[in-house]
Order: structure tokens, then C-alpha cells, then sequence
């Protein structure tokens, strides 16, 4: 079972979300989730073509070795720690959830980036469209004993988000973690339909983005671009206490 508190999470950032960044931001937090990170010789081709044009990635020679590291870094942190992980192949999802399993962090498998690089090589949005691979991707992990959040997006033509959920929740997810787009109701949906810890992402900024996403039925809430900004986050975690100290019988004992 996920769960953290404060229910505020940090969302990843490629090639900026690393133990140093999650340190900075655990006075307000109560999760964060690393990476994205390019697992296998495909998914790391496509990342050196994103630094080529100016993106932020991380390219360590020895991705799982830079997962351990990072990880074992925030061994002595209160916060949930996740690890967002992309892969055009199966077995290196699952090498990475046993290393996030041995730290009691969770493997978060990238359904949500877009840029075309990725998706070509069947990353990022791209599962979102293969639900049947997405879902081995999700069981590999699980089987490897890791606790899985999938990172999806709405707003993805074609793509039947409710259903989505319902899939990765019977393949071994414990969290889907949403970024709404322009479409925040689909979080009351993905709620309603699943048993997933949702936690909700996308201009998360302050109190009013908080409410609704919370008013949908979210369990949490994350914060990412702004996630090295104290102020943001300041604002942001008062707004969840305070919905959770007038919403207590909404928290999962």
C-alpha cells in the first residue's frame, strides 16, 4: 500500500529530480519521486538526442548503479521516495524495481513523457496507447517487489484513461499518479473506478488547485515545475493540511 503524509508529493523532473533536490524540498513533502531516467540502450538513445537539443537528462554510465546511489542517499529521509523510469524493453523495469524494493522506495513506470524521441521508441506516452505492454511493465515490477505508481497524462487521443487505470490497478499498481492536463475531472474518475492511490499533478500551485484536485477525490497532490520554489511549496503544503484537518475521514487510516 502507498501512502505518505503530508499527502503533497514532488514530482520528477528530468535531469534535475536527484537526492539533492528531494532534500531540498522534504520540509514540505511527504513523497517524491526521482528521474525520469532512461533505462536501456533504446531509451538512453533517445535521451542523448533530447540533450541535443538543449533538454536536461540524466545519462549515467550505469543507470541502476545512479538509481542505488541516489536512493540509498535518502535512506535516512521521511519521505516516500520513488524513482520515474523509462524503458523501450521490459527486463530493465524489473532490474530497477528490485533496487528501488531493497531501499522500500517505489518504481514508478514513465507513461507520461511526450517529447517524440521517447515516444518513437515506444517510452513516455506511447504506453498509454499499448495498454498491454504497459501492464507488463507494471506486473515485471511488482514481481520484482517493488510498490509501482504509473505516471500517466490525460488528454491522450485514444486513449481511455478510466480503463487505463483499471488495467495497471489489476496488473500490480499501487498509484497512478495524473497529470490532468486541462481535464481535472478525470481524477474524480480514475478515483471512483479504481482502489489506486491517485495522486493528482498539473498547475498545482495553490489552494484553489489543491481543493479541486482533492475535491475530485484525489489522495494527493503533486508539485512539479515549481518544485525547488520554498514559496510554492510553502503555500501548496498549508493547503493540503488544511483540507486534510476539515477532510479527516478522507484519509486512509
Amino acid at each position: 500500500m502507498v501512502d505518505f503524509e503530508p499527502r503533497l508529493a514532488l514530482a520528477s523532473l528530468s535531469g534535475e529530480s536527484d537526492a539533492e533536490w528531494a532534500r531540498a524540498g522534504e520540509e514540505y513533502a511527504g513523497a517524491a519521486f526521482l528521474g525520469g531516467i532512461a533505462l536501456d540502450e533504446e531509451s538512453r538513445r533517445a535521451a542523448r538526442k533530447l540533450v541535443a537539443r538543449d533538454r536536461t537528462e540524466f545519462l549515467p554510465d550505469d543507470p541502476l548503479d545512479f538509481v542505488d546511489r541516489e536512493l540509498a542517499k535518502l535512506d535516512d529521509s521521511p519521505l516516500l521516495v520513488g524513482f520515474n523510469v523509462r524503458s523501450a524493453t521490459v527486463p530493465p523495469i524489473a532490474d530497477a524495481a528490485e533496487v528501488c524494493a531493497s531501499h522500500d522506495a517505489v518504481l514508478e513506470v514513465n507513461a507520461h513523457c511526450r517529447q517524440d524521441e521517447l515516444c518513437a521508441v515506444g517510452c513516455g506516452e506511447s504506453l498509454l496507447r499499448d495498454t498491454d505492454r504497459l501492464c507488463e511493465y507494471v506486473a515485471a515490477a511488482a514481481d520484482a517487489g517493488a510498490l509501482v505508481s504509473v505516471k500517466v497524462r490525460a488528454e491522450v487521443d485514444g486513449v481511455d484513461l478510466v480503463e487505463t487505470a483499471k488495467r495497471v490497478e489489476a496488473a500490480g499498481a499501487a498509484t497512478i499518479h495524473v497529470d490532468a492536463m486541462d481535464a481535472e475531472a478525470i481524477v474524480a474518475d480514475v478515483a471512483d473506478a479504481t482502489n489506486l492511490f491517485v495522486v493528482a499533478n498539473n498547475g498545482v500551485r495553490d489552494e484553489a488547485s489543491v481543493r479541486e484536485y482533492l475535491g475530485f477525490g484525489a489522495d494527493a497532490v503533486s508539485v512539479g515545475r515549481p518544485s525547488d520554489n520554498p514559496v510554492v511549496l510553502r503555500r501548496v503544503r498549508a493547503a493540503v493540511d488544511d483540507w486534510f484537518e476539515t477532510h479527516t475521514s478522507e484519509v486512509v487510516p
